[in-house]
């Protein structure tokens, strides 16, 4: 690995920051309440900012704002003291896909960082020297790109330059997230936060002379889902993508749950870290992408034009593992957890924690929050316990297996 890159987490809410810290993120990407491509995360407001800001500084890590969105006329008129109070909040950089915005950050927050959003569809070295040249720092390259590619825009621009990547996440069906099917078919803009997927949708065809009767594109009983993008995973390919030049890795998933960013930030993690010491990736680790919800993985566009982009078969996800709890705290050889769905005395159960492999063991001598046995803790958010001898740090998750 040529140098280390940096991991770049994403958080849609004070939950998903808190894992993403906790599970090696050396930077954590949020969106504030306006301005950001994810208006149906919770989002930051300045104050929230400011405390996340100086929680992850004093652990050494940075935090980056989106304000990526196409904004309108009258979204430009009230920027100037919206990007005035995120510089004050203290935010590393803020991350700009619109020119406009691009040069109102520069006028009007001076001393932010500017970073170039995948929206801007670098897939040049001119664009990324145009983008040098107004100021930015870095650029979020497009996910149409491939690794080759990545390495001959790094070997024409100046090295100062950074260059961000996709690794891993949702894609999105359009050329780097320009999209109208949302506002086409819903009202609700995808280039202003609101997109409605429709993408993912199931669609069939109706002919014009038989109301009523519908044929899917292809030949299944669950209809067609001809847009319906998989998800990006390139985890087994991060010496290639640093050998390119790339120093930031970038995952996907300000709208995911606090698990998901757990999970896939950790794997990340302990494969940037084995492989910056020559050491191979545990086959544990490549399966732990797999232990979160998602969609069928593929390798984008990574060595070229790729023809399994899309999950033909349905919407949704594949769910192998369900979170059963969250830890609080693991004291004389029992651990406290406050429950998120259904489990039961007797059932094998995985410790989630960061930087190892995750904890295997059956629960035992199951008990509620006042300490009376009970053979299932079946109430949301209800504190229980069970037994365990290992250290287990609050924050860490309790996951089962799903059900086949």
């Amino acid at each position: 690995m040529k140098t280390k890159p940096e991991l770049l987490a994403p958080a849609g809410d004070r939950e998903c920051f808190d894992a993403a810290l906790m599970f090696g993120a050396d930077a954590v990407y949020v969106g504030a309440k306006e301005y950001g491509m994810r208006a149906a995360a919770k989002n930051f407001d300045m104050d929230a900012l400011q405390a996340a800001v100086q929680t992850a500084h004093a652990q050494g890590v940075k935090v980056y704002l989106t304000a990526n969105t196409l904004p309108r006329n009258a979204e430009m008129d009230s920027f100037p003291e919206f990007i005035r109070q995120v510089q004050a909040s203290g935010v590393d950089a803020v991350i700009a896909a619109d020119l406009g915005v691009i040069s109102a950050v520069r006028t009007y927050a001076p001393a932010l960082t500017v970073h170039a959003s995948t929206q801007t569809g670098v897939v040049n070295y001119e664009t990324a020297r145009v983008l040098w040249n107004a100021g930015v720092k870095r650029v979020v390259l497009a996910r149409e790109l491939s690794i080759a590619e990545i390495a001959e825009i790094r070997a024409k621009t100046p090295p100062e330059l950074e260059l961000e990547m996709f690794v891993h996440g949702a894609m999105c069906m359009s050329v780097s997230g320009r999209c109208l099917l949302s506002e086409y078919m819903t009202g609700r803009d995808a280039n202003r936060g609101a997109c409605a997927q429709s993408c993912r949708w199931k669609y069939a065809l109706m002919e014009e002379k038989r109301p009523g009767q519908y044929f899917p594109v292809n030949e299944t009983e669950d209809g067609s889902f001809i847009l319906n993008a998989k998800d990006l995973c390139l985890l087994p390919y991060l010496d290639e993508i640093a050998e390119a030049g790339v120093c930031s890795v970038k995952i996907e998933g300000r709208a995911k749950a606090a698990y998901y960013v757990a999970g896939v930030t950790n794997a990340y993690r302990l494969a940037l870290d084995a492989l910056s010491t020559g050491q191979p990736v545990p086959e544990w680790v490549m399966q732990e992408v797999s232990n979160v919800s998602h969609r069928p993985y593929t390798l984008g566009f990574a060595f070229g034009q790729r023809k399994d982009l899309i999950w033909h078969e349905r919407n949704g996800y594949i769910r192998d593992y369900e979170v059963v709890g969250i830890v609080q705290r693991s004291e004389g050889g029992r651990l406290y957890v406050s429950q998120r769905n259904r489990f039961f005395a007797g059932d094998a159960v995985e410790i989630l924690m960061p930087r190892v492999q995750p904890l295997c063991l059956n629960v035992t001598d199951l008990r509620n929050g006042e300490g009376e046995a009970i053979e299932s803790a079946n109430h949301a958010v209800m504190d229980c316990s069970f037994l365990c001898d290992a250290d287990v740090p609050a924050g860490a998750f309790v996951r089962k297996q799903t059900a086949e």
